[in-house]
């Protein structure tokens, strides 16, 4: 595989683009700052009632965590979850990963540390866990993590396309898609991570396929297992390595071993999940929210793409060049393109077949987010076909107007969010959905000036 020399102006940029975002995260935690200090909410919070439970409790109870952070005095209708409604070990449920809170670890342990030497000498107070600089770490880490997923999908487009192409696919996909959202305003979320540990998988699948052996399988494997930890749904791309495996030109005995090991670096680096669901749930494999969670026989895959309700390509139309280019290089690239395909179509399949196939309130199809690299290099090709070598400036100029586009449908949803539904209302219909965005800056100045 060839790899071009990268461009230094678009990883600065890229690095530049990142920093923005996170002083925009903290301007935004200290202009919008809650009463009671809050930060992490809606899924946020029970990675970091994770996190929080074994650094300072060194146990897996998170009820006192959920008394805390939700304030709770007792009684409060719908909490039965937490007091009542246990596992069968005793425990309160939890539905998330642990794999964000790992990741959150070292920024959160480093803080937590820093923290108790300044209450040491009397100038700060003895953390508890649920300080404010501590419930900043994990926005901080996902923004950290998108950036650095940004980074590795741009050289791996790099690898296909120049550097134009290549830098605006990126940035195409990065700012005009749901993983502006993502990066931004729910940086704490899981999709970030997912976005770094799909790249880190991508980019050492892609860059060093043609030289396969046993212990290169089993590095798959375990990256596969990383990505696991972020968001389960992301054990799909163990197909890869497997995929990889079977069809090494090697004798059967040895791809059978190469397979074997896939599979236990895999289940080596998901133990910690698996070790937390045997806590919580008495096994080590488990679906916490229940069989009813996925529907496989009654999946909705259309609406999944095209629907108002988050749909993939109605809340992100940049995706649709990304998602023909990327079919044109696996036309081009037929080695890469069963295992691909087969990461893809299943992704497809199972975020179309969970019960709540529009992911609750998303700002579009975030579930898709850990196809981020592959949805930038599919950008480039589309931006620099391979039969003309360079970009094509009207390709270019479609992706920067839906770049911008997302931005200003980004700040009509975060109106609404905001409860300003009579400047911007939820996007939602043929006139809500795709000419409203136009119009509320300017109502959003007339509120201003009156």
């Amino acid at each position: 595989m060839t790899r071009p020399a990268p461009s230094i102006p678009v990883g600065r940029a890229i690095v530049a683009v990142g920093a923005c975002l996170l002083l925009a995260y903290l301007a935004a935690m200290t202009v919008m700052r809650k009463p009671d200090g809050r930060v992490v909410f809606g899924d946020a919070t029970h990675h970091f009632v994770q996190l929080r439970s074994m650094v300072f409790d060194h146990d897996l109870d998170f009820r006192n965590e959920y008394i805390r952070i939700y304030s709770l005095k007792g009684g409060e209708a719908g909490t039965e979850w937490i007091f009542t409604n246990l596992t069968r070990t005793g425990h309160v449920r939890n539905y998330m990963p642990i794999g964000p809170a790992l990741l959150w670890a070292p920024l959160y342990l480093a803080v937590a540390v820093v923290q108790t030497l300044l209450s040491w000498i009397g100038l700060a107070a003895r953390p508890d866990g649920f300080d404010r600089a501590l419930q900043l770490v994990p926005g901080v880490t996902g923004i950290l993590a998108a950036t650095a997923a940004a980074w590795i999908a741009w050289r791996l487009a790099l690898t296909r396309t120049g550097s134009l192409a290549a830098g605006g696919a990126v940035f195409g996909v990065w700012l005009g898609s749901h993983a502006l959202y993502y990066s931004l305003a729910s940086p704490s979320y899981s999709h970030t991570a997912s976005m770094l540990a799909s790249s880190m998988f991508l980019w050492s699948w892609l860059t060093s396929r043609r030289e396969v052996t046993t212990g290169r399988l089993a590095w798959w494997g375990a990256l596969c297992g990383v990505a696991a930890l972020m968001r389960w749904q992301d054990a799909l791309f163990l197909a890869v390595p497997l995929i990889e495996a079977a069809r090494w030109p090697v004798p059967i005995a040895k791809r059978t071993i190469g397979a074997l090991a896939t599979m236990a670096a895999f289940l080596v680096a998901f133990s910690p999940q698996m070790a937390v669901w045997t806590v919580l749930y008495g096994r080590p494999l488990a679906l916490p929210q229940g069989p009813s969670f996925m529907q496989w026989t009654d999946p909705h895959p259309f609406l999944l793409l095209f629907s108002d309700s988050h749909g993939l390509f109605a809340w992100a139309p940049i995706l649709l060049p990304a998602t023909i280019g990327l079919v044109s290089w696996l036309r081009r690239e037929r080695a890469l393109a069963l295992p691909i395909a087969v990461v893809v179509l299943a992704s497809w399949y199972t975020n179309a077949a969970v019960a709540d196939w529009w992911a609750g309130e998303a700002f579009g199809a975030r579930r898709f987010l850990s196809l981020f690299p592959l949805f930038v290099i599919g950008l480039a090709v589309w931006l620099q076909p391979q039969q003309s070598g360079t970009v094509r400036p009207w390709r270019l100029a479609i992706a920067t107007v839906l770049g911008l586009s997302n931005a200003l449908l980004l700040l009509q949803y975060e109106l609404v969010m905001k409860g300003l539904e009579r400047i911007a209302p939820y996007p939602h219909g043929w006139y809500d959905m795709w000419l409203v965005r136009f119009v509320v800056p300017f109502r959003l100045i007339r509120a201003w000036l009156s």
